[in-house]
């Protein structure tokens, strides 16, 4: 099974173009959206999600068109928004429970049988008389991808995962999405370029509501190659740099700065060339191919 999004355009109120003349194909397993804040991504999501209507273009998942067949499309995906809301005095099992009946699972062993593994899969078990306000964050999200997982959907749509996880939680998101993606779509949209990096065999990038590049990540990786250095300088010489240079990470090193910086070329400061990461390319790419500085708040 595919998606196919064929020209698909959305302006809100005031004409403002959230979407514009998207087009890209989906198939099975793991797929980022990747971009930075304010490109269109959750209006993506949502239309997908059919949550919101496009204003003109179309979208196909597998045989239906998700402006004549959106009950059917219902029935077939997950959706985890960004802002994930739960009932704070429900029990993890029952708010799970709740859900279940909602996507019209009445026989009440079948129902069971379905919370229990949702649990299991998810980490939850140890937790699952727990009311939801007591739960931390990650296991708030373990939640949220549980909940979309009930009915064993064909399609799943994630919106921001890890926003606010801390690092650990982050790769232990990432590894539970990679190993429930067999026989399924999952679109994860992201401004987070390590949530995709390990787990997306094809991504797409969107800016300003248009997709800017899609295909494999290491093709956006080798785009990037010989355009990233490691260098060591004096604090003073930050601030210029800064000017001419994205800096990726920047390390105290015996009195100096040791900066891992992309650009178009190392001109008067003598450095390490070095292998670049899904991240370093990603900005590379923003700033060479769509002329944008991607600020730190973009990759946080």
């Amino acid at each position: 099974m595919k998606i196919n999004i064929k020209n698909l355009t959305k302006i809100y109120k005031k004409g403002v173009k959230a979407l514009d003349d998207v087009n890209i194909e989906i198939g099975e397993g793991m797929f980022g959206l990747l971009g930075p804040n304010g490109a269109g991504k959750t209006t993506l999501m949502k239309i997908l999600a059919t949550l919101l209507e496009a204003t003109s273009g179309d979208v196909k998942v597998g045989k239906y068109d998700i402006a004549n067949n959106r009950k059917e499309i219902r029935g077939m995906l997950g959706y985890l928004p960004q802002e994930f809301g739960v009932y704070p005095k429900l029990k993890t099992w029952e708010f799970l429970d709740y859900i279940a009946s909602l996507n019209g699972i009445k026989n009440k062993t079948k129902k069971r049988k379905e919370v229990e593994e949702m649990l299991d899969v998810m980490g939850l078990t140890e937790v699952r008389d727990r009311k939801a306000k007591k739960l931390s964050g990650g296991m708030i999200r373990r939640l949220g991808i549980a909940q979309a997982l009930i009915g064993d959907p064909k399609v799943l749509i994630i919106d921001e995962p890890t926003t606010g996880l801390d690092p650990e939680e982050r790769i232990k998101f990432r590894n539970l999405l990679a190993d429930i993606s067999q026989n399924k779509i999952i679109i994860l949209s992201t401004h987070i370029v390590g949530d995709i990096s390990s787990t997306c065999q094809n991504i797409a990038l969107l800016d300003n509501g248009k997709i800017v590049f899609e295909g494999n990540p290491l093709e956006l990786v080798k785009m990037a190659e010989g355009h990233v250095w490691k260098i060591v300088i004096d604090e003073r010489e930050l601030d210029e740099i800064k000017k001419n240079y994205n800096i990726i990470t920047t390390v105290p090193v015996n009195g100096k700065l040791e900066l891992k910086i992309v650009g178009r070329e190392l001109d008067k400061y003598s450095g390490e060339r070095i292998q670049p990461t899904l991240e370093d390319a990603y900005v590379y790419f923003m700033e060479t191919q769509v002329g944008k500085k991607i600020s730190d708040e973009d990759l946080a």
